[in-house]
């Protein structure tokens, strides 16, 4: 039987053939972790940024929660300034205060084999 816990949801970021799963914990924001899973699925196009960092760009709008200025490895944020998803495929300062959202737990590795541009899906496992 499975089961699938009230406090965090397991999700797929997948590109053409690479799939990275992470969970959303709604203990960490619960407002913008609640606003991404009614979203869901959600797709866009990969944006790079600096350090590590891969993004996409959602519609949705929701306010900072327990704010950051520092993330590590394997961290999934939301930037409320315009609705971006981050994935942290490394320890990072972006600059700004994200709010933390989740964690990647499987194949972090592959999100270095993601390239600008190409085409990204969110949804639920």
């Amino acid at each position: 039987m499975s089961f699938q816990s009230v406090s965090k949801t397991d999700v797929i970021l997948e590109s053409k053939d690479i799939k990275v799963q992470f969970e959303l914990k709604r203990h960490l924001s619960p407002r913008t972790v609640g606003s991404i899973i009614r979203a869901l699925p959600i797709s866009g196009r990969a944006h790079i940024g600096g350090a590590g960092m891969l993004y996409i760009e959602t519609t949705i709008q929701s306010g900072i929660e327990r704010s950051r200025r520092e993330f590590q490895r394997g961290d999934v944020a939301f930037l409320p300034a315009n609705g971006t998803v981050v994935f942290f495929a490394a320890d990072s300062k972006p600059g700004r205060a994200l709010s933390i959202i989740g964690h990647i737990t499987h194949n972090i590795d592959a999100l270095k084999d993601i390239k600008l541009g190409d085409m990204l899906s969110l949804y639920r496992q």
